[in-house]
């Protein structure tokens, strides 16, 4: 069965989605079938692995929006391929802004997503969720769902210290929805030659010694090239720092998922 891990941050530019497209682009590289489910109306996911959300048919709304939902269609008919071996996509289009702004009065709507996966988690080795960057219903639908959050910080002060609301919400995931929920940190756009940098990697090793990965992604332009390309970092620039960095980040999920079974 999947584990699913939501990727969350409210704070935007701290290298979500490339972290959530990086990371399951060379979890495919270790063996393992991925799925990476864009949460987010910008689609940026979508755009990353090459796909025009104005142009895809079929996009996330069309499984969890009531309004939009057509039991005709499954799962599996928004589920597209992406150019990588093993990757796919539940992509998102603009329309999931109207969907996220009618779900909340569903009902415990905050278990629609993990229901909608039921079906599917027996395909995937991994099931990957980037969420909006905010503290928003998707991003409540999307921690009910995971087995675990990673929750990628930039290593500047003001992103770390935003921290605090966040790690308050999974707190009351874990106590209200979800309690087998946990987190993990990823320090993110790492500067080796800022002061600023090093300080603040050091006080996240100091904060979250027990949840916080071992790999540290540095700044590099080769992943905002990837982007551009809409191409995974894995296939853009194999060799590069940065894609290097999350091979050993998949290394760290795998093996630290594996040890909570």
């Amino acid at each position: 069965m999947a584990k699913i891990i939501a990727v969350s941050n409210q704070k935007g530019g701290v290298g979500k989605t490339t972290t959530c497209v990086s990371l399951g682009a060379n979890l495919t590289v270790l063996q393992k079938k991925v799925l990476i489910i864009d949460l987010d109306s910008q689609a940026n996911l979508t755009m990353a692995v090459g796909l025009d959300p104005d142009e895809i048919e079929l996009a996330i709304a069309d499984l969890i929006d009531p309004e939009e939902r057509d039991e005709s269609i499954s799962i599996q008919d928004i589920i597209q391929k992406t150019g990588t071996n093993n990757l796919f996509i539940l992509p998102s289009d603009v329309r999931l802004a109207a969907t996220e702004q009618g779900i909340v009065a569903i009902e415990n709507y905050e278990w629609i997503l993990a229901n909608a996966l039921k079906p599917i988690r027996e395909d995937y080795d991994f099931i990957l969720i980037d969420c909006p960057p905010a503290l928003s219903p998707l991003t409540l639908m999307a921690l009910t769902a995971a087995d675990m959050v990673l929750v990628p910080v930039q290593t500047e002060y003001y992103a770390a210290r935003g921290l605090e609301r966040l790690l308050e919400t999974i707190d009351a995931v874990q106590k209200h929805l979800n309690p087998s929920l946990n987190y993990h940190l990823v320090a993110t756009i790492f500067d080796k030659r800022n002061r600023i940098c090093r300080e603040v990697l050091g006080q996240l090793l100091m904060s979250f010694e027990n949840n916080l990965f071992t790999t540290v992604i540095g700044i590099d332009t080769q992943i905002r090239e990837s982007a551009a390309a809409g191409e995974p970092i894995s296939q853009y620039a194999s060799k590069s720092r940065s894609n290097l960095e999350y091979e050993e980040l998949a290394k760290e999920v795998i093996q630290l998922l594996s040890e909570q079974g």
